[in-house]
């Protein structure tokens, strides 16, 4: 669970702010959309090696 304390006199954008950052460092959008609906683990593995594929570097050219 997020959580951020609003210090003494901290207008309440900063502390929203900081709220956001945590939350997005949590990773709890990642993981709501990704449970939005049922994956097979089959379909899981195939959008795993697909984002291999792309993440990985290309073979330089010899020539």
């Amino acid at each position: 669970m997020v959580s951020v304390t609003v210090k003494n006199g901290e207008p309440f954008e900063k502390a929203l702010r900081r709220f956001k950052k945590k939350w997005e460092k949590a990773g709890i959008l990642r993981d709501v959309r990704s449970r939005s609906y049922y994956l097979k683990p089959s379909e899981a593995k195939k959008i795993a090696r697909s984002k291999k594929k792309r993440g990985a570097p290309r073979p330089a050219s010899r020539y």
